[in-house]
């Protein structure tokens, strides 16, 4: 598929043909669900803890006589049924990560950038840099390229002034294109793509770089 590539003034100066095994994949929204659900899944400490009966530290004295109260027998403070006594089945902590094959989540992404690309939520733009780090300019360079919509910006490499200037604005977050995931490609309305930050998505995310 051919799309237009644009300057910093949102003007087009050229086209570019995009390769169709990344870009014109099957839309899967099953596999992009999973990956998500895999991904946030990941970021999930699970660090969550209580106390169950065994780890509480209270006396062992029996509480009271066994008979003649009239009451209930017991024997320990640390049942569960007592204010300061152990916690019956709460969390542990635990490892919430999910798998998923290789193959899988490879197809994950392209699914995803081929349903960007299939809503006009990808803009190609020549190169994006500035000067030093000016969050006015940036701001005005990403309204010409994508408006008032939420903006991801794929980066190929580490640029401070673009990840300071971008990173300033409320609507904008900067990516490198090696860390492209379902989750911020879904997340934007509008995802800024530079020409050298394409360039690392055809080599990592390419059918031949799968096959090889």
């Amino acid at each position: 598929m051919e799309v237009p590539v644009l300057d910093t003034n949102g003007k087009q100066i050229k086209s570019i043909e995009l390769p169709a095994d990344i870009f014109e994949a099957e839309i899967n929204v099953g596999l992009m669900h999973q990956a998500y659900v895999r991904q946030m899944a990941g970021l999930r400490l699970g660090t969550h803890k209580v106390q169950r009966r065994s780890e509480v530290s209270r006396t062992t004295a029996k509480m009271y006589k066994q008979k003649g109260t009239g009451r209930a027998r017991h024997g320990a403070r640390n049942a569960t049924q007592f204010v300061g006594g152990g916690r019956p089945m709460g969390p542990q902590p635990r490892d919430y990560s999910k798998d998923m094959p290789k193959k899988m989540r490879r197809g994950a992404i392209r699914s995803a950038l081929s349903a960007c690309l299939r809503d006009g939520q990808l803009v190609f733009v020549e190169k994006l840099t500035v000067a030093q780090p000016k969050t006015k300019e940036m701001n005005a360079i990403l309204r010409n390229l994508a408006g008032e919509h939420t903006k991801l910006v794929l980066m190929a490499d580490r640029d401070e002034n673009v990840q300071r200037s971008v990173n300033n604005l409320a609507d904008a977050k900067t990516l490198r294109a090696s860390y492209l995931n379902v989750r911020d490609l879904l997340k934007y309305d509008r995802v800024i793509v530079s020409l050298d930050a394409l360039e690392v998505i055809k080599q990592i995310w390419g059918q031949e770089k799968a096959n090889g």
